[in-house]
């Protein structure tokens, strides 16, 4: 009966050491993504200001970026700025739906071509070294 006992705290004790080491990433392009978007190409993005929010006047030389931010940051930009090393530019925060619905299957469809050309230009030096590497192996 201890060794039940003395097993189980060891599992809940190691748990937590376990469940710490998951960590999801989220990148651009998809849902849940906070941070710089590149709007090159994309549809006019839906702004939540209509005109940018500055933390200081240096950045008025600078083209503004664009960021995705969770709700609130937007609001208490001298708090969050820090966290997106945005506090020196011009900002302007896109509205969540236009990211969702406009931005992401735009990036997804525009990455994704790209990553398919990338797997046909890998499958076609495969192929290349596949055919010169014929009759050259061992006891030939």
């Amino acid at each position: 009966m201890k060794r039940l006992l003395f097993a189980a705290a060891l599992a809940a004790a190691t748990f937590p050491a376990l469940a710490a080491d998951v960590a999801v990433s989220v990148s651009v392009g998809q849902p849940g993504f906070y941070g710089q978007i590149d709007i090159g190409g994309y549809p006019q993005p839906h702004v939540i200001y209509r005109e940018p929010r500055v933390m200081y006047r240096s950045a008025m030389n600078r083209p503004p970026i664009y960021l995705h931010v969770p709700p609130g940051h937007a609001k208490n930009w001298r708090k969050h700025c820090r966290e997106y090393n945005a506090c020196g530019e011009r900002v302007y925060f896109v509205q969540n739906s236009w990211y969702e619905r406009e931005y992401v299957p735009h990036y997804q469809k525009q990455h994704r071509d790209r990553r398919d050309e990338h797997k046909d230009d890998r499958r076609g030096k495969q192929n290349d070294r596949d055919d010169n590497d014929r009759g050259q192996g061992r006891g030939h």
